[in-house]
């Protein structure tokens, strides 16, 4: 390691070319063994190099990060001379842009089930050591979620340290925090230097996603916690509340640059995390130019349980981001908790929607909208600068979702005098509603009563009825039907892997209340002067952290279990009914629409069934190794993974997954059949027996043999097959159902999805 460190300092003070001075940052992956071998060539070219001019003409490379861990290779910004001299170098696999990535920006224990002294949340499961990485924009140090008080020692297995840097010392951390660290160079590189009046070269979080995301996943208790009183419960705790933290901070104001991702991911192995969240991602692209798929991969082999937020860009089909079958990949759903507001218009219809705002309401105002509120550009979206105070100074301005942010649209009607605002959603965003920190008076519509309160002002309200609206603020209700798939919450089938269900679980994501940071505003807005310990905010961010702990909390009760035993557990286990015992709805095309496998895979997680699964489906290296043998990679494409040179089998067989996708094409002249074979691991009584039930897709007729499974002690595996006789053709492009193996004591289930391509 020294040895490569010295070359690569020889090759950044000397390395010189007299390519153009274009410079672009590169992830470069290498053999094993060879990113010393590489940096040496590149120095032997020095040598060989007669045409160095003068100092104008050099063009230093800079040497970002190797890694060691998550992959094996280096980051750099180099000229395209120098990056065909990589290319060129024995041991070179492949080289690619640097990019941004973006994040996928109390209550929660309870409705997931946890109480204290039974299930997951008893003496045993939260005394052991098990300790979360979270890569994101850092964390608060002094938030009162990460107290210390009565923790144990740092475990000594532990091999991370405290980084310091701006406003951040190594006394930062504390028994619950016990590593941090800040990842920038790449980021740097693409946008600029950090502007360090807004944001810190450290792993202090400038943001507030960061510490929202950490204490989701493993904040301490806090009684009492609220957003300005709203969402006030007995306490709000984390998942798993005693686990330890490590920050590592790789996301900033505009994004996270991959190649600080891979260090942060890089460092978390190297410290010895057991968990690692990463509430970010890009857009679905092939598993071997994904830096996340890769640096997972290492993860995963070093016993690491991975779990990536799916999104936020639904509710659109195939767009769900993070699809490697060796991460978790988390969809987000409502919880029971709302924030009720009750628009009146002048017609006396009543439109619900939800607000944060706890104050007093509002009687007969005027509305403004579009033209009657500024009629230039964006006005409709009250875009910056868009709206016209003459126009809206005293009145309740309607605003389309879409063109901006939603609290920078606050903003622009709160400058301009508007006393309120009602922000109503597009097609696109369906019936969502929204709980936003608003800087005004607020309520989020969904798009059914957003026509009709745009057909009401369109109409001017008729000879007797002004364009009127009353609003009444509710603050915070429990009980409403629950789980639902949020509409904002990426949806499959994968892109990138269309043989895998993903996403893979959902989990609460849709107004979550959990720590803030001390230097952002609630609403993100500069304007906004108002600081809270808590806030509350939405999406597959919130979602992933929630699983990250669940995950340690299953890890502290079977320590010996393997990633995908535990993502199995969670899987099989998940629920597909509400609180009403309905099918969970999906937002995204109407609460009373039943979420499919795409929506929320194998369905919501249930914490208390989880810890006791029955039936796992294990996997290993060479499983996934074989995966992608079967999506015929290339042998230079499997070295990404596997580091060292593997021969693919003659037959790479089935991926042992938690859940079937079968592809089938559209039009055939006749029958389909798919055949799959499963394994399961008996990880409940010694002595049962399991009867296969199948609830039958649409179309498809499918077989299960042998239909029984008789084991006979713990750890015993035993395998069936799966066949999938599908019709021809059909209208409807999917079709689900599910595979249940049922005993006396649990039911084992994994969802089926099958595609007419």
């Amino acid at each position: 390691m020294m040895f490569i460190r010295s070359l690569l300092f020889l090759f950044f003070l000397f390395f010189t070319s007299n390519a153009s001075s274009l410079k672009q940052t590169y992830v470069i992956h290498t053999v094993k063994t060879n990113t010393k071998d590489i940096v040496s060539s590149l120095l032997n070219s020095l040598q060989t190099d007669s045409n160095i001019q003068d100092d104008n003409d050099f063009a230093l490379p800079e040497i970002h990060y190797i890694y060691e861990n998550a992959m094996s290779g280096f980051s750099a910004t180099l000229t395209d001379d120098q990056l065909e001299t990589v290319k060129n170098s024995r041991g070179f696999i492949s080289a690619y842009l640097d990019e941004l990535l973006s994040l996928h920006t109390t209550h929660s224990h309870e409705f997931l089930g946890l109480e204290f002294g039974i299930g997951l949340w008893n003496k045993t499961s939260l005394s052991s050591d098990v300790i979360i990485g979270l890569v994101d924009t850092g964390i608060s140090p002094e938030h009162v979620s990460f107290r210390d008080t009565h923790m144990p020692p740092v475990p000594s297995r532990w091999r991370g340290s405290c980084d310091e840097g701006t406003n951040f010392s190594s006394s930062s951390c504390n028994k619950k925090i016990i590593g941090a660290g800040a990842y920038y160079k790449g980021y740097e590189s693409i946008v600029g230097k950090i502007n360090e009046t807004t944001d810190f070269r450290s792993a202090r979080d400038a943001q507030g996603h960061g510490t929202h995301t950490a204490s989701t996943a493993a904040g301490d208790i806090v009684r009492k916690a609220s957003y300005f009183g709203l969402a006030k419960g007995r306490f709000a705790s984390g998942m798993r509340f005693s686990s330890r933290i490590a920050a590592y901070k790789a996301c900033w104001a505009l994004g996270c640059a991959s190649t600080d991702v891979l260090a942060a991911i890089d460092r978390a192995i190297l410290d010895g995390v057991d968990v690692i969240s990463l509430s970010l991602g890009g857009s679905s692209r092939p598993f071997y130019v994904d830096p996340i798929a890769i640096a997972a991969f290492g993860a995963m082999q070093k016993n690491i349980f991975v779990s990536c937020s799916a999104g936020n860009s639904g509710p659109a089909k195939s767009t769900v981001s993070n699809g490697a079958p060796w991460l978790m990949t988390v969809a987000a759903s409502y919880t029971d908790r709302t924030f009720p507001a009750i628009v009146r218009i002048g017609t006396g219809k009543k439109i619900v929607g939800s607000s944060l705002y706890k104050g007093k309401g509002f009687e007969n105002l005027s509305l403004a909208f579009n033209t009657t509120a500024g009629g230039g550009s964006g006005a409709e979206f009250c875009v910056r600068n868009s709206l016209k105070r003459e126009l809206v100074e005293g009145k309740i301005v309607i605003c389309l979702r879409g063109a901006g942010g939603r609290t920078a649209k606050g903003e622009e009607v709160k400058q301009n005098g508007g006393v309120a605002m009602l922000l109503v959603s597009r097609q696109t965003e369906g019936e969502e509603l929204l709980a936003d920190p608003h800087v005004l008076p607020a309520v989020s519509i969904g798009y059914s009563d957003g026509i009709v309160l745009l057909k009401y002002i369109a109409g001017g309200g008729g000879a007797a009825n002004a364009t009127v609206a009353s609003i009444g603020f509710r603050g915070t209700e429990y009980g409403a039907r629950a789980p639902i798939v949020a509409a904002f919450s990426s949806r499959g089938p994968s892109v990138a892997g269309p043989e895998i269900v993903k996403p893979d679980i959902s989990a609460p994501g849709l107004n979550i209340l959990a720590g803030w940071s001390p230097f952002s505003s609630p609403s993100l807005l500069r304007s906004d002067p108002r600081r809270v310990q808590f806030n509350i905010i939405s999406g597959t961010s919130m979602a992933c952290p929630h699983v990250s702990g669940i995950a340690a909390l299953i890890k502290s009760v079977h320590g010996d279990w393997s990633p995908a035993m535990i993502k199995s557990a969670l899987l099989t286990t998940a629920s597909t009914t509400d609180n009403r015992n309905q099918p969970i709805g999906d937002m995204g095309a109407g609460p009373n629409s039943a979420a499919t496998a795409f929506d929320f895979g194998a369905g919501h997680v249930d914490t208390t069934r989880a810890v006791d699964p029955g039936l796992v489906y294990d996997l290993s290296t060479v499983d996934y190794l074989n995966y992608l043998c079967s999506l015929s990679y290339t042998s230079e494409r499997i070295l990404l993974f596997s580091g060292t040179n593997y021969t693919c089998p003659p037959t790479p067989g089935d991926l042992n997954y938690p859940s079937f996708a079968v592809n089938l094409a559209n039009g055939a002249k006749m029958k389909t059949v798919r055949s799959y074979r499963r394994t399961v691991t008996n990880v409940g009584s010694p002595a049962c027996e399991y009867m296969a039930h199948v609830e039958e897709p649409k179309g498809v007729e499918v077989r299960v043999e042998p239909k029984v499974l008789k084991f006979q002690k713990v750890r015993e595996r035993l395998s069936y097959t799966v066949t999938f006789v599908a019709e021809a053709s059909r209208d409807s492009s999917s079709s689900f159902g599910a595979l249940v193996w049922i005993s006396d004591k649990h039911k084992v289930r994994s969802p089926i999805a099958v595609t007419w391509e």
